[in-house]
């Protein structure tokens, strides 16, 4: 079982990245990720905020696409609810660095979100990557689960 909680900072949000569709890829990721006992959090957001998310809890003043709050450090074990679930931690997604990201790449926007939940997941999952560079071992096994994903869409 996977709980994933979804909300929107505006509530329009929701037709770019419709909840249903967020909760079955975002399963299908966390179970290719060996994670299905596990609760997360996904909050949809502008680039106003997720600007001022990074500037309190990273010290940087700029917009980025996604941000990933994970429950647990090397230090720490993850939290285990009343119902036992693992919490990963929370995902923020900025829409507007989406398109932006899925423009500049040219991919579709579906797509990017995608490699958007698997980046956060990675992270939450403890992985990290010191460039974005393509050949940085995180983005490589990111872009494989990326064509696993898409694949078992269809």
């Amino acid at each position: 079982m996977t709980n994933i909680e979804i909300s929107y900072e505006q509530s329009q949000a929701e037709q770019q990245a419709p909840e249903q569709w967020v909760r079955t890829t975002l399963e299908r990721i966390l179970a290719l990720l060996g994670e299905d006992e596990c609760e997360i959090g996904v909050s949809f957001v502008s680039d106003d905020t997720i600007r001022a998310l990074n500037m309190t809890y990273r010290g940087l003043d700029e917009s980025t696409d996604i941000l990933s709050f994970a429950s647990g450090d090397d230090d720490l074990p993850f939290f285990a609810d009343d119902d036992g679930l693992r919490y990963l931690g929370d995902l923020a997604i900025s829409l507007d660095a989406l398109k932006r990201n899925a423009l500049s790449f040219s991919v579709g926007v579906e797509e990017e979100l995608v490699r958007l939940l698997i980046h956060g997941a990675l992270h939450l999952l403890g992985a990290d990557h010191q460039s974005n560079d393509a050949d940085e071992p995180m983005l490589i096994r990111q872009e494989a689960l990326l064509a696993q994903v898409r694949g078992s869409e269809r």
